[in-house]
């Protein structure tokens, strides 16, 4: 007979395997496993389903600027399709029939889902591309609370995964050679607009006397660390809150997209200021 250890591995190992195989960055926290597997196999479906078909051209990748990327749009779009509907929580609290307390939580997507499981049947999912990491405190202290109020089952949050972040710079240094970015012309030329301070930036790193770079490396550095920085929402942030107990006990299922996702079939831009 397992062990309730073994038995929480081997839920892990099947559940969302094609994910797996496709190196997709997952982890159960809080029992998330059991509850996903017992009673919510028609979520796990949708969000597998769904994320098999995530695919970001690098052009869309070096051509974000402000508002929300089109990957993410999309993702969005096909989880909307699927029934998962952004969704404003509001708790009241009354005594003696005084509204005492009022506070709402707005969730990108929340699904409900038919069982013969007593409780709630909501699963409630984030998705977190390319924010500020505080916004995965955010996400997850939501969750926390609307758990305790017994208004979601289970949290899901994904964000870019382990491979993906630590690829970011040689996808953008592929994008730049491919291209032939060797001037702050040619960045002109493949649709970018640079500011002064990160034109100033990466002249300094290609004209230094010690250890000068090529400019293509020089600009990727830059691009990368500004728009894709540590300070930014990926799956090593998102362990860090995680290892720190922030949003436990709601169970949580934890999400980081692969490398793989990212084609380079289509590598051009639209005007954009970086």
């Amino acid at each position: 007979m397992y062990t309730p250890t073994i038995i929480h591995d081997v839920l892990e190992l099947y559940m969302l395997e094609k994910l797996s195989e496709k190196n997709f960055d997952i982890q159960y926290e809080s029992h998330a496993a059991a509850i996903m597997e017992q009673d919510f196999p028609a979520a796990l479906k949708d969000i597998e389903d769904v994320l098999l078909d995530v695919k970001i051209p690098i052009g869309e990748i070096i051509a974000s600027g402000g508002g929300e990327a089109k990957g993410t749009q999309r993702l969005r779009r096909a989880l909307n399709q699927c029934g998962w509907k952004k969704f404003n929580f509001e708790i009241r609290k009354t005594i003696n029939g005084v509204e005492r307390e009022s506070i709402s939580h707005e969730v990108d997507h929340v699904k409900a889902f038919e069982g013969n499981f007593k409780g709630n049947k909501l699963v409630a999912l984030e998705i977190e591309w390319n924010n500020k990491d505080p916004f995965f405190d955010r996400d997850l202290e939501n969750f926390k609370r609307l758990h305790a109020e017994a208004a979601i089952s289970v949290g899901v949050i994904v964000t870019r995964g382990l491979s993906l972040h630590h690829s970011m710079r040689d996808f953008v240094l592929r994008f730049a050679e491919h291209h032939k970015i060797a001037t702050l012309e040619d960045v002109g030329r493949v649709g970018l607009s640079p500011t002064k301070r990160q034109q100033e930036q990466i002249s300094r790193r290609v004209v230094r006397e010690k250890k000068p770079l090529a400019f293509a490396t020089a600009w990727a550095d830059k691009f990368v660390s500004d728009k894709f920085g540590e300070a930014t929402t990926h799956w090593r942030k998102l362990m860090d809150r995680v290892s720190r107990g922030v949003g436990n006990p709601c169970p949580l299922l934890l999400i980081g997209l692969p490398s793989s996702v990212v084609t380079f079939d289509d590598a051009t831009v639209e005007p954009v200021t970086i």
